[in-house]
């Protein structure tokens, strides 16, 4: 099926608003999310969580190579949910002000890749703090985590850019985001599985809470992509897309942010 092109924001008066509202929508979510970023830095602890390094190292003793834990760096754990939290009010500002005419242009392709280049950032610092809040540790391990899921969001710019020039949808894209963005869930499941069923290293129960709700929520992301491509219900207008994923974005960030303050931040 051809993709239909949205009209351009100066062809009506009802397109223009309906522009000039999702501008003044993502104002709003830019002044929430940079709301709760700064309430973060501001009240929460000082809790921190490790990041290693595990170079080998050869043991005289047994004359064999062995790993080498060794602290690498204490990350604070209110700054960097705070982070994740200023980055995406930095990209709803953007789209808001400086970048809001290459915005609409953009839209009217069916496409927002400053949503995923954002993504990428945002939701990859998100799954690394969840990962460490299991023990995942290992510096290795946190920047393959962040990689791969940076990629699946950098597969869903190439998703939108590819499916403007075909006249049927080209899942391809899709399928290899998904394909790496499922592996540090995986990694996720394995740490935490292994925390729950270890007896004395059972993860606090705020996490309990963490591994699914995120998990869901990452694939509501999915889903709102397919529901746009097959143009079901609402989704044929793309524009009604755009706005799920703001809120969904603010959903999961909020929800993230809070569990993680009640779990581990908040001042006692």
């Amino acid at each position: 099926m051809a993709k239909k092109s949205t009209p351009s924001p100066r062809a009506s008066g009802k397109t223009d608003i309906r522009y000039t509202k999702l501008r003044r929508f993502n104002l709003i979510m830019g002044c929430l999310h940079l709301f709760q970023g700064v309430l973060m830095i501001l009240i929460s602890n000082d809790t921190t969580y490790p990041i290693f390094t595990n170079y080998l190292n050869f043991d005289v003793a047994t004359f064999s190579l062995k790993p080498n834990p060794q602290l690498l760096y204490e990350l604070r754990f209110g700054p960097a949910v705070a982070l994740f939290l200023l980055i995406s009010a930095v990209a709803h500002f953007y789209l808001s002000t400086l970048g809001y005419e290459r915005y609409v242009q953009n839209l009217q392709k069916g496409m927002n890749p400053v949503r995923f280049y954002e993504y990428a950032l945002s939701s990859s610092l998100m799954i690394v703090l969840i990962g460490m809040l299991i023990g995942i540790w290992d510096l290795g391990a946190l920047i393959l985590i962040f990689t791969l899921n940076a990629t699946m969001n950098l597969f869903g710019v190439l998703m939108e850019l590819y499916n403007q020039h075909v006249k049927k949808t080209d899942w391809t894209a899709f399928i290899y985001g998904c394909i790496a963005g499922i592996v540090p869930w995986i990694v996720i499941m394995l740490y935490f599985v292994g925390a729950v069923t270890s007896g004395d290293a059972r993860p606090p129960d705020f996490v309990y809470a963490i591994v699914p709700t995120l998990f869901v929520f990452f694939n509501i992301f999915a889903i709102n992509m397919v529901l746009q491509y097959k143009k079901v219900g609402p989704w044929k207008d793309y524009l009604y897309g755009e706005r799920v994923y703001i809120i969904l974005s603010l959903s999961a960030k909020t929800v993230l942010c809070w569990l993680i303050f009640t779990g581990t931040l908040a001042p006692v």
